[in-house]
């Protein structure tokens, strides 16, 4: 039997056993989100919007941080004929993966709520916690967002913390600059 470790394939299994698991949990479910962020009873239409290179620029101009996506998932929101805001699903970066949310918003533009549907980092999943998510209910573009400020870090989680919230900020603008208009 030889000594030499690469000729030994048990050499691999303690590099294995030194990795770091691997983390992705699906919380939420578009329907079921929407049902949290709405009534039962609204109806959503599906309005995805595509945006150019000039819609990009300028939303990150407004916003502060740039719309990666081509095209961003929305739905109107109706309840018996009556226009009750929208609905937005979007991901950012956490560490390292991503973070897919949903964003109620008011036909004033405001927020009515925020859903973590999908989390897959090792740390920080906090952030799906109903105390911090509660922190962006009724926030407009007219306020600051500002982490540790208006809304609350949390520790381990900071990247996260700042990326949702980078990210709310980022839909509320495409609220007010496309999709205002069609209220």
């Amino acid at each position: 039997m030889s000594d030499n470790l690469f000729n030994n394939s048990l050499w691999f299994v303690p590099m294995a056993l030194v990795a770091a698991p691997a983390v992705a949990a699906d919380y939420l479910s578009i329907p079921q989100a929407q049902q949290l962020l709405f009534s039962p009873q609204a109806q959503f239409i599906e309005r995805p919007t595509l945006f150019n290179g000039d819609a990009k620029d300028e939303i990150k101009h407004k916003a502060g941080t740039r719309q990666r996506q081509d095209q961003q998932p929305i739905w109107r929101v109706e309840e018996n004929g009556e226009f009750r805001g929208w609905f937005i699903v979007d991901d950012v970066i956490g560490k390292h993966e991503y973070i897919t949310y949903a964003v109620g918003i008011s036909p004033g533009g405001e927020v009515l709520g925020m859903e973590v549907l999908s989390y897959r980092e090792t740390h920080g999943g906090q952030v799906r916690e109903q105390a911090w998510r509660d922190q962006f209910k009724g926030k407009h573009l007219g306020q600051p967002f500002k982490l540790d400020e208006d809304v609350s870090n949390i520790s381990g989680a900071t990247l996260s913390c700042r990326n949702l919230l980078d990210g709310v900020k980022r839909l509320l603008t495409i609220q007010q600059l496309y999709l205002a208009k069609d209220a």
